[in-house]
Parts: structure tokens; C-alpha cells; sequence
């Protein structure tokens, strides 16, 4: 495994808030060459620290007004409830993210919808009907700033 230095960290950290940056525009902010950028970001890519590229969609933009992250317990535990869980809620496509999480609940889902009575459609029909759900928290997203990651 190899050492990272600062430079690695800072481009990581630049890519992090935008993917789209050249490695030429990465070395003449970073004071490298081109070459020498690139050289770098296709070690990162190698040892797997660069998993990929993303875009960030502006969900207001497309039609979508509220994000609500909620909280779910699931009513009963075991391996096959998880996966059937897992397996119907990633097929709603107003949930952007799961993830499976220790503590007061079991999982916690990122919700789009158009309105709050679009999110109350969405949560009654779709979400509520979801094998295995028992408590579930809602929590409506007021605003959100974009950070670099942990780096």
C-alpha cells in the first residue's frame, strides 16, 4: 500500500467537489505538469481510492421540491426479511439512497417527491406496503451545503 502525500490528498479533495476537472487544470492549480497530475490520478484510480465519477443532479430542477430522509425499522429481523426489504425499496424510484445502519433503526432512505403530498403518496402506497416495515421517522431536508469529502 502507498503512502499518500498532501498533493494526493489535495487532488482528491478537488475531484471531490468537482469530477469534471482536467488533470491540466488540476496541475496548474496544484503547481504540477499535466502529465505529472495525470500520472497521479490513475495511481489513485489503480489502488482503487477513485471509484469513479458523479454527477450531482438538481432534484428542485428536475420537478422535485422536497427531500425527507426517514428512518425505518423493520417489525421483524432476519436475513430474508433484510434482503426482501432491500430488494423492494431499491425498486421505488423516488428513493435515491438506502443504507443499512445501526442503532434506533434499521435503515435510513433518502425520499424525493414533487410535494409533501407527492412524499404522503409515496409513503403510504409504496413505502409503508414494504415488507417487513414497522416504525418509520420522517425527517424533511430544510436546506443543504455541498462539503469536500472526509479528506
Amino acid at each position: 500500500m502507498r503512502a499518500w502525500d498532501n498533493i494526493d490528498y489535495e487532488i482528491l479533495r478537488e475531484l471531490s467537489m468537482d469530477a469534471s476537472k482536467s488533470a491540466g487544470g488540476l496541475g496548474r492549480q496544484l503547481g504540477l505538469s499535466q502529465p505529472a497530475t495525470w500520472r497521479r490520478i490513475n495511481r489513485l484510480k489503480e489502488a482503487g481510492v477513485l471509484a469513479g465519477r458523479r454527477i450531482d443532479l438538481d432534484a428542485e430542477a428536475l420537478g422535485f421540491g422536497v427531500t425527507v430522509f426517514l428512518g425505518v425499522k423493520l417489525a421483524t429481523k432476519g436475513r430474508v426479511s433484510l434482503d426482501d426489504f432491500e430488494r423492494a425499496v431499491t425498486a421505488i424510484p423516488e428513493v435515491q439512497t438506502v443504507q443499512h445502519v445501526l442503532g434506533l433503526y434499521d435503515y435510513r432512505l433518502r425520499v424525493v417527491a414533487k410535494d409533501i403530498s407527492d412524499f404522503e403518496r409515496v409513503l403510504r402506497r409504496r413505502i409503508m406496503g414494504l415488507p417487513g416495515v414497522g416504525d418509520v421517522e420522517a425527517n424533511v431536508l430544510l436546506s443543504e451545503e455541498r462539503l469536500a469529502g472526509p479528506i
